[in-house]
C-alpha cells in the first residue's frame, strides 16, 4: 500500500470514531507499527488535518474536516 493511499486510509478510520481511538488499533488495522502511525498522525496534522490526542490517550477527527481538493485533472 502507498503511503498516500494509507494517509486516505487513516482519515477515513478516524472519520467513523466519534470517540478517540487508540494508536494501537489504528495500527492494528492499518497493519503497520505505532511508531509508523505517529509520523503519519503528524504528517497529516501539518497538511491541516484537526486531529486531536496523542500517544497513550488516542486519535479523534475533529468533526467536519474535509480532504483539501487535489490537483489533478
Amino acid at each position: 500500500m502507498s503511503r498516500s493511499q494509507r494517509l486516505l486510509d487513516l482519515i477515513q478510520i478516524l472519520r467513523r470514531h466519534r470517540y478517540p481511538i487508540a494508536g494501537a488499533l489504528l495500527a492494528a488495522e492499518l497493519k503497520i507499527s505505532l511508531r509508523t502511525l505517529y509520523r503519519d498522525i503528524v504528517s497529516l496534522q501539518e497538511q491541516g488535518a484537526h486531529i486531536e490526542g496523542e500517544a497513550g490517550l488516542g486519535y479523534v477527527l475533529r468533526s467536519g474536516y474535509m480532504l483539501p481538493p487535489t490537483d489533478r485533472i
